[in-house]
């Protein structure tokens, strides 16, 4: 890198924010404190952006866009090209980084970061995505063309789950489509953004293209309500989901708000149960159940698979959290005091409403670390839809589990839930899992698998509450997302074909 953004925080304890391809300090005296979630130390102070600093990134974004809309789609890909190649050569440092802000393993960590690179990787084919189509003589001589042109600043704004992955699901698409973007990241892990803007900066791309602001809601109802902004893309909690849909759309822009869910996996009596377990403990308690397509609802069908609720609870018991650096440690801390007491508080709540408490993860230790934000694993059996375990979306490393009867009683169940971001079966029969994909309301569907998150070139399709707006993220659905199509109908009458000599075009 050519100049360590993330130096300069350590040495001066404050964040910088990115305006018109300059990382500045900024002038507010209103910060956010930057804990490590393992151990409560303070990393830095993320400012909070003052009114002149947002308005200044906005006016740079408008001219950059200016110039960068007649950039031909070919020459933005090769900038594209470039940071691709810098993110995969700086995966390593980045993931410490990213570990260290969030308490994720290393692992998890360099998955986080890898996921990103696989978006920026589809973005490099951007040259056949912004094609439009082509019809002759739609009428006598009339022909019709589409175009797909950029629509200009867009904003992003991302949860602290995956500061580098989500990240990148945005503004490397957005700027290759041809438009300008502010990123509003999460103050809880800003560190791993700034890694990526200053290697964004790197890669040689025009000032201006990408600006990065920190805050809080302030900032977020800024980038809703600013007439220059056309589209905001965002990743959080259905709450503010709902807030960030409401407004920015009240406000006539764009947006594409992905929020929480209660994912469900479906345990056919005829599954293999091994796979089942170790699926259901790796989805359930990876990156401490802090994303929105854990599986945090086991639904085991019919009585063949009731005892199987002992071997769930063996192999989580078998699991343990730990600090970035402990290669043992399946999981790392949550993220911060409020999310740890909150999940506490569910766990301790769940007896009351009549589940039964298998595994309590709520008094976890981790030797050498008093201060982290640990949450064991834990298990609960027994699980009805009238609780709050099931209602709420836990955000921890817990499972619960339900018993039905048949396939058509947990299709039932799935479809009954409000959320509709994923959803997995697992079962040896095709019939079964051919029913289940067709007849679940949900966004994503797995069989034998127990995150089914697509590939970049399809798209993140939740639905229902987990998802407000029409078109999603990545894929060709991005596409549209930050572009419009204009159409054309031209006719030239042959009486109007020229006589003469040929003439010569060349092309450069």
């Amino acid at each position: 890198m050519s100049e360590n953004q993330i130096e300069r925080i350590r040495s001066t304890g404050k964040v910088p924010l990115f305006i018109d391809g300059v990382f500045v300090d900024s002038e507010t005296s209103d910060f956010i404190e930057l804990n490590n979630p393992a151990t409560q130390a303070v990393i830095a102070q993320v400012p909070v952006a003052t009114e002149a600093e947002m308005q200044r990134a906005v006016e740079s974004a408008k001219a950059a866009f200016v110039e960068w809309r007649d950039v031909p789609t070919i020459e933005r890909v090769r900038y594209l090209f470039k940071y691709q190649a810098l993110l995969k050569e700086h995966q390593e440092e980045i993931a410490k980084v990213l570990s260290e802000e969030t308490g994720k393993t290393f692992a998890d960590a360099m998955g986080d970061v890898f996921r990103g690179i696989e978006v920026v990787e589809h973005g490099c084919g951007m040259t056949t995505h912004m094609m439009g189509e082509t019809v002759e003589n739609v009428a006598r001589n009339i022909d019709t063309h589409s175009y797909v042109h950029p629509i200009g600043v867009c904003a992003g704004i991302t949860p602290f789950n995956f500061p580098a992955m989500i990240p990148l699901w945005m503004y490397p698409l957005a700027v290759v489509c041809g438009n300008a973007f502010i990123l509003k990241p999460s103050e809880q892990d800003p560190l791993t953004p700034t890694m990526l803007t200053e290697l964004f900066a790197e890669a040689g791309f025009p000032k201006g293209l990408l600006q990065v602001l920190h805050g809080d809601k302030r900032q977020v109802d800024f980038l809703l309500d600013h007439p220059d902004i056309k589209a905001v893309s965002f990743v959080g909690s259905v709450p503010v989901a709902e807030h960030v849909y409401r407004r920015g759309t009240h406000n006539l822009k764009r947006v594409q708000a992905m929020a929480g869910a209660k994912n469900h996996m479906v345990v056919m009596p005829d599954a293999d149960k091994e796979q089942v377990v170790s699926s259901l403990v790796g989805s359930s308690c990876g990156a401490a159940g802090q994303r929105c397509m854990a599986i945090s609802v086991a639904v085991l069908v019919g009585e063949a698979t009731r005892d199987w609720v002992d071997d769930i609870k063996t192999a989580l018991a078998g699991i343990r959290p730990g600090a970035p650096g402990d290669d043992g440690a399946a999981y790392g801390p949550l993220i911060n005091r409020k999310s740890r007491d909150r999940v506490r508080e569910l766990i301790q709540g769940a007896a009351a409403e009549g589940a039964d408490v298998v595994l309590d993860g709520s008094d976890c230790t981790v030797e050498g670390y008093p201060d982290g934000n640990w949450i064991g694993p834990t298990l609960f059996d027994n699980v009805t839809v009238d609780m709050k375990i099931y209602s709420e979306e836990i955000f921890g490393p817990a499972l619960c589990v339900m018993h039905v009867d048949t396939l058509e009683d947990a299709i039932e169940l799935v479809n009954s839930s409000p959320y509709g971001n994923g959803t997995s079966i697992y079962t040896r029969s095709g019939a079964a899992a051919r029913k289940y994909q067709y007849e679940t309301e949900v966004g994503q569907v797995g069989i034998n698998l127990p995150i089914p998150v697509p590939a970049p070139y399809f798209s993140f399709t939740g639905s229902k509450r987990s998802f407000f707006g029409d078109l999603h993220a990545y894929g060709k659905q991005a596409v549209r997302f930050y572009t419009e199509t204009k159409t054309v109908l031209s006719r030239w009458p042959e009486t109007d074909v020229p006589e003469g000599p040929n003439m010569t075009i060349s092309m450069k």
